[in-house]
């Protein structure tokens, strides 16, 4: 059983408070990445970055102090070009950049192929990889690097690097 995690492709990380041209870049390649796990029968499910008004008084506020992901906002939203997969998915909205409850998920469906697909690659995508790979460890867990982009190119390949060295396979 296979399970496509795709994290966080909002609004503000792509047009909004946190823009990035890479990741506005990949949008095509995830929507053909879900369109295929969709054919396939896997499983696909979303995380969705989600804060509140008093983003800048936690401590990822004080370490990034750019409000983004505000729940209810805009920004806050699945990408349009990518909303349209998210009727009858399981969302998972995260206060941080790993979310327990989906590795939990995981791990009680008890997957045994996850790929991750997303932004940003070396904040929430190695966050959620590590989780899972922690909650799983005999699964294979992946990241399709052409389906993710970092804040910068090279944190990008800094993660994808990383996580190789955790035995999550980049494709």
């Amino acid at each position: 059983m296979k399970l496509l995690v795709v994290v966080d492709m909002q609004n503000d990380f792509t047009t909004g408070a946190l823009k990035n041209d890479e990741a506005v870049k990949v949008i095509p390649n995830i929507a053909r990445k879900i369109e295929q796990s969709e054919k396939s029968g896997d499983t696909v499910v979303f995380t969705r970055d989600t804060h509140t008004d008093d983003y800048m008084e936690t401590q990822e506020g004080k370490n990034l102090p750019v409000k983004h992901c505000v729940k209810g906002t805009l920004g806050w939203e699945i990408v349009p070009q990518l909303k349209m997969y998210t009727y009858r998915k399981r969302i998972f909205d995260k206060p941080c950049f790993g979310s327990m409850e989906l590795a939990m998920f995981a791990h009680e469906k008890c997957f045994d192929e996850v790929e991750l697909i997303g932004v940003c690659t070396d904040i929430c995508v190695i966050s959620n990889a590590m989780l899972i790979k922690a909650a799983l460890p005999e699964a294979e867990v992946c990241v399709d690097s052409s389906c993710c982009a970092g804040v910068t190119v090279q944190s990008h390949q800094n993660a994808l690097n990383a996580m190789s060295m955790c035995h999550i396979k980049i494709k």
